[in-house]
């Protein structure tokens, strides 16, 4: 797929048809919806509440991340997800929705908290 096709493809999509699969993928590790919140406001300042305000709005990924407020040390996530290294995406929008898929993915492998949370 053009990578531009899938920035906008990416850029349209609600998160709150992805937040279930984000559930579904860390509670079948035993990892719980509370981790994974936390770990969504670590990166995104959404708190559990506005968390729940936004799914219910079924808002896109692009307003999704236009409304956060960014944790600057996401730069330290690093790695493949998708076959893409994150620190490599080009495009603002497709590496923040990565960087929250990589740490979705950390959550469900099992990584401690603090990793996950880039706790020095």
């Amino acid at each position: 797929m053009e990578q531009s096709k899938q920035d906008a493809r990416i850029a349209s999509m609600s998160f709150a048809s992805v937040y279930p699969h984000y559930v579904t993928k860390v509670e079948k590790k035993d990892r719980t919806e509370q981790e994974l919140q936390q770990v969504i406001e670590w990166l995104t300042g959404f708190n559990e509440q506005q968390l729940q305000q936004l799914i219910a709005e079924k808002i896109s990924f692009k307003d999704f991340f236009d409304r956060a407020k960014l944790n600057p040390a996401m730069d330290q996530v690093k790695g493949v997800i998708c076959g893409y290294r994150v620190e490599e995406i080009e495009n603002p929008l497709t590496r923040q929705v990565r960087v929250l898929d990589k740490l979705v993915d950390e959550l469900a492998k099992g990584k401690k908290m603090e990793k996950i949370l880039r706790t020095p």
